[in-house]
């Protein structure tokens, strides 16, 4: 007889497990057994039944798989886990019975990473573990930097200790010299949320984000402590990441570190990077300075062999200049043989350093964009944010970069007088100066200088705003620096990270340039039937048609006093001369009449329904009048004769017919789509609408953005037609 199976002994259950379970399983508290898991890449998983599987009466929100958790029993961090638990109870029952030397020596050797800033145990094997290949490293990359960057420019509190500040800023300042030093960087966007970078780094496209630099206020809703394990694991893999790319294009890592200049605000230029073959070179000529002092010759000895050698030099440049020409050109031609001419630029495979083994793709680009502002010496003014914009500028090839010694260490140049300075990067709004007469001021705003004299700019400089620097990264060259100037209204700052569709609203695009074909005719039916009202607004024709409007409605009014009088007459005569409500409501109306007699005021849709009764009167006259025309020709044997009015304009029948054709593709094209909607399954077709119906809201939403804008525009041109 079979052993009959009991409930968690078989199926589902037997692959799961719950977090209570393997807590006392590994016998780590909840606060490590969630690093733990952080750090391998273990996370919860989510079973079909959790009836079935969960193997109490209470059921149980949180599983894990069982083979995850026997894989974590193996984990060398676990006894270090354990160890720190030991020695904490020591402590504890050190303090509890009063032997305070005893607790501090233990204290001594506990790990306090807030203290001390060194853990005792690595995330070394982690890192290889998870990360197999270096391809694997620069995909997870993202989450890493953006992490990292947020903690680099948060203050330092009792949760977020000032060296795991420190130790964050430190590693994306050296990721972003790399970035300089490979010109890696691509593109970069200025959102809400902060500034969005993208690099290509070995094929892989990293996208990362920043904050902005201003005050961060810390919440007490956060909990810092999941977050900090999480950069606990990212700052080791940067700075595996850092290592491997340093080497890569032969940079000695890690880098020299100026702590004066990092106090001083220093930033990038706390840095100083090494070759790797010139720091090799140096130890090996330091290592034989002794042998080489004893070798050297003396230096009076070797200052005559010096000037022998110099006189014969000269001697021998004597005697050639004096040789025939011809000898010299076939000189030149040997020279021009042995010479190698490069046949093309994008051939030359080099190293971007020294000793590296990574080299650059070929550019087929007339104008390479990672040194678009190599020939620019730009100057930051206080108010810009100089730390985006120094990377920026330096990554795609300034090497110039100058600003205020209030902004911190660094720059090419504190002097905003300096004359080989070519943009100047404001961010102040415009300030009107008044002209004063006495001074001999010229009027110009004030917002570019801050130790120039009043109303003064530098001549022959070009003063631009920030974005100007972000659209000519994205657009790869450097764009018009007059749609940048200070006060100026810019243009719109897209993302180059979404690209258009066709339909989409686009600002960088005219309105005219997004309309459909419909709309497109429509719009001209509209301006047309303008042209033609301003047209007989001219003429005269229109106050022609309003007067005979209001005279018709005039006419029928008095008609239809007339007979409310003679209605009202009668009733007086039949009643026993006693005034009711109803007459005077009427004696009332009477008044009001005579009141709308001598000023009549007449509503615009009252004039547009008399105006197309006129209209289709009009149009029965003629169709009466010309059926006679065509009855007297046939009975006189005569052409029929025109009854003066002119034909149907050509242009206005083309748009008809135009309107009629499209009505009529739009309606063969709905057919046809239900046709083939009918065709398929029910679950497609679900799936079809749905993607109609995101479609159709989209566009509804691009429609609403283009209103906005066509009603700006209107409104801008109005403003500008009543200035002029």
């Amino acid at each position: 007889m079979a052993r009959p199976k009991r409930k968690g002994e078989a199926g589902a259950a037997r692959n799961y497990i719950t977090r209570n379970q393997a807590v006392r399983k590994l016998q780590l508290s909840l606060p490590d057994f969630r690093k733990l898991c952080i750090w391998k890449g273990i996370y919860p998983r989510e079973p079909r039944s959790k009836k079935k599987v969960s193997k109490s009466s209470t059921s149980s929100t949180t599983f894990y798989y069982v083979k995850d958790i026997q894989y974590l029993l193996h984990e060398p961090l676990v006894n270090r886990f354990r160890e720190q638990k030991a020695l904490e109870k020591k402590i504890s029952r050190a303090l509890g019975r009063g032997d305070v030397t005893d607790a501090k020596r233990f204290e001594r050797n506990a790990a306090r990473p807030e203290k001390t800033g060194r853990p005792r145990y690595t995330l070394d094997h982690v890192i290889r573990e998870r990360y197999p290949t270096f391809v694997d490293s620069l995909r997870d990359l993202d989450d890493c930097l953006s992490m990292l960057f947020l903690f680099a420019n948060l203050p330092s509190t009792s949760s977020v200790p000032a060296k795991m500040i420190a130790r964050c800023e430190r590693l994306c300042l050296e990721f972003q010299h790399y970035l300089i030093v490979s010109h890696s960087l691509r593109k970069s966007f200025l959102s809400i949320k902060g500034v969005y970078f993208q690099a290509n780094i070995q094929g892989e496209t990293v996208t990362w984000l920043v904050p902005y630099k201003f005050n961060q206020r810390v919440v007490g809703d956060i909990d810092f402590r999941i977050m900090g394990t999480f950069v606990e694991f990212y700052m080791t893999l940067l700075g595996f990441v850092n290592f491997r790319l340093y080497t890569g294009v032969g940079l000695k890592y890690p880098p020299k570190f100026d702590q004066l200049k990092d106090n001083g605000a220093g930033e990038l230029g706390a840095f100083t990077l090494e070759d790797v073959n010139a720091t090799n070179s140096t130890a090996q000529a330091g290592g034989d300075d002794g042998e080489e002092a004893e070798r050297s010759p003396d230096p009076k000895v070797q200052a005559e062999v010096n000037k022998l050698v110099q006189e014969l030099k000269d001697e021998e440049e004597g005697s050639s200049n004096n040789s025939n020409s011809n000898s010299k050109a076939a000189v030149v031609e040997t020279a021009d043989d042995n010479e190698e001419v490069p046949s093309d630029a994008i051939d030359k495979f080099e190293p971007a350093a020294q000793g590296g083994d990574v080299l650059p793709q070929p550019s087929y680009s007339a104008s390479n964009p990672r040194q678009l502002f190599s020939k620019c010496t730009i100057y930051l003014s206080r108010e810009t944010p100089r730390g985006s914009i120094e990377f920026l500028l330096r990554a795609f090839g300034c090497k110039r970069v100058g600003w205020d010694a209030v902004l911190g260490e660094g720059a090419y140049t504190t002097n905003e007088m300096d004359p080989n300075i070519t943009h100047q990067i404001v961010d102040r709004p415009p300030v009107q100066v008044t002209v004063n007469e006495e001074t001999g001021g010229d009027g110009e705003d004030n917002q570019t200088a801050q130790k120039l004299v009043a109303n003064r700019r530098v001549a022959g400089r070009i003063y631009v705003q920030p974005q100007w620097v972000w659209d000519s990264v994205n657009a790869e060259e450097l764009l018009q620096p007059d749609l940048y100037a200070p006060g100026a209204q810019l243009p719109p700052h897209l993302s180059p990270f979404v690209k258009s569709v066709q339909g989409q609203y686009d600002p960088s695009l005219p309105l005219d340039q997004q309309q459909t074909d419909m709309e497109a005719l429509e719009s001209d039916g509209d301006e047309e039937d303008a042209d033609e009202d301003d047209e007989e607004e001219d003429d005269g024709n229109g106050d022609k048609a309003v007067a005979k409007a209001v005279a018709k409605v005039k006419e029928a009014k008095e008609v239809k006093e007339a007979k409310r009088k003679a209605i009202t007459k009668e009733s007086d005569d039949d009643s026993d001369g006693g005034m009711d409500v109803a007459g005077t409501d009427d004696e009332d109306e009477d008044d009001e009449d005579d009141d709308d007699d001598d000023e009549i005021t007449v509503r615009p849709d009252v004039i547009v329904d008399a105006l197309e009764e006129e209209e289709d009167d009009e149009e029965e006259a003629d169709s009466a009048l010309q059926r006679q025309l065509e009855l007297e020709a046939e009975l006189s044997g005569k052409p029929v004769r025109s009854n003066g009015k002119a034909p149907l304009d050509a242009r206005a029948k083309a748009k008809a017919n135009a309107r009629k054709a499209l009505a009529r593709d739009a309606k063969q094209k709905e057919d046809e789509l239900e046709r083939a909607k009918g065709m398929l399954p029910k679950k497609k077709r679900r799936l079809y609408e749905q993607m109609v119906y995101t479609n159709t809201k989209r566009s509804a939403e691009d429609e609403k953005l283009r209103a906005k804008r066509r009603k700006l525009e209107r409104k801008q041109a109005k403003g500008s037609a009543g200035k002029a």
